[in-house]
């Protein structure tokens, strides 16, 4: 069984331990309690593999970020979230992706960009087309979801296995290639 290790990026507020122990357990958590750090476990099944992911929780608030660089470096995917009632969050999610970009030191990261919170229609900031062109800029999938209502959160840490089968990411993170001597 294959082991991943998926950090959840984004703002305080905009939803990341929401998705996630929405995953982890089907509950949603009515009340916001920042988070420093959570680690979770779990086994998901994708296209017929079983999987074990391994989920970093990570804090939104700027008095952690700090604390980004080894979070990054220990990570495979990255689900990188942004409140879509919320335009500075959407903001904010693009200098995560540049961090993680500096410290993979590769370009082709696997990545997912989430505008969490469409239960919250009504009160839209990030219009879907501002989502996905800049997951078409970034060259990384897109996804819409609601922790709340359950919308779409487990497609999207299945989508995050793909995106990590089907990288070519090397292990160490640094750009290389492989060469066979005969």
């Amino acid at each position: 069984m294959r082991e991943y290790k998926v950090v959840v990026l984004g703002s305080g507020g905009v939803g990341k331990s929401a998705l996630t122990v929405q995953f982890v357990t089907g509950s949603f958590i009515e009340k916001y309690d920042p988070t420093i750090e959570d680690f979770y476990r779990k086994e998901i099944e994708v296209d017929s593999s079983p999987s074990v992911l391994e989920i970093l929780d990570t804090a939104g608030t700027e008095q952690f970020a700090s604390m980004r660089d080894l979070y990054i470096k220990n990570g495979q995917g990255f689900i990188l979230v942004y409140s879509l009632v919320n335009q500075q969050s959407f903001q904010d999610i693009k200098p995560m992706r540049d961090q993680i970009i500096r410290v993979k030191r590769y370009e082709r990261v696997p990545m997912i960009l989430v505008g969490n919170k469409v239960d919250l229609e009504g009160e839209r900031e990030v219009s879907y087309g501002e989502g996905k062109a800049l997951a078409q800029e970034w060259s990384c999938p897109f996804m819409e979801t609601s922790a709340k209502h359950k919308g779409s959160v487990d497609e999207l840490f299945a989508e995050i296995v793909r995106q990590m089968n089907y990288s070519s990411v090397p292990s160490g993170g640094n750009q290389c290639c492989s060469c066979v001597l005969l």
